[in-house]
């Protein structure tokens, strides 16, 4: 593997909340263009490793780098990067076109077309005045999808980005992620389901206990 092919690099990572350490002296690289999974049962680390990757929190000890810039130092949070954890948060008295919106304008990247044509890719109405509120939990994960998507980051972080899916949707977001793969892009997924992980992934890894165990 050469440098170059790097995506995301731990190393030596320990996090702690008081007493309580959470993640245990993990090192992993994850290569570029690759649908990387991650399995684990809820309190295994999962999701406390992810908000490291993404800036959100930061390491006790050791180093995170993405795309070779040391997430804390070098930057607070990583640029090029597509986001779901946990459920994603909406204004609810807003259309779901009106959120993506209010969130493109931070970075000004995309224009309005843009945002429509995601809100298709992932199923949904762009044109549907219908508030956030009123949305099926599916839905929203389907927002929070086109959400992460929309500014064509070359990495996306999607813990349990399945939930409250049914059968057809999940089989149409694996479709998409395998799309978005195929454009290179590299993607971190966590998933309680084993056939998604089967399907999906290029690399598996769990997390028991905050440590982190290659499986492929």
């Amino acid at each position: 593997m050469n440098k170059q092919d790097i995506a995301i690099s731990i190393q030596n990572v320990y996090k702690s909340f008081g007493s309580e350490e959470v993640l245990h002296n993990i090192n992993h690289e994850f290569e570029e263009g690759k649908i990387h999974g991650i399995v684990g049962n809820n309190g295994s680390g999962k999701t406390v490793l992810f908000k490291c990757m993404c800036g959100f929190l930061y390491p006790s000890k050791g180093k995170i780098f993405v795309d070779y810039q040391q997430v804390g130092k070098d930057m607070d949070f990583p640029e090029d990067m597509g986001i779901i954890i946990e459920t994603p948060g909406f204004l609810p008295y807003q259309s779901g076109f009106k959120n993506l919106q209010i969130l493109a304008s931070l970075r000004k990247k995309i224009d309005d077309k843009t945002i429509k044509e995601t809100i298709k890719r992932v199923g949904l109405d762009p044109d549907m005045k219908k508030h956030v509120s009123k949305y099926s939990l599916g839905m929203r994960q389907r927002l929070g999808i086109a959400q992460a998507i929309m500014e064509d980051p070359l990495m996306l972080i999607l813990d349990e980005p399945f939930n409250g899916l049914d059968k057809h949707a999940i089989k149409d977001m694996r479709k998409l992620f395998l799309e978005l793969k195929a454009k290179g892009k590299t993607i971190l997924l966590a998933s309680h389901n084993q056939a998604d992980i089967d399907e999906l992934c290029d690399t598996v890894c769990e997390m028991d206990a905050g440590v982190l165990t290659i499986i492929r």
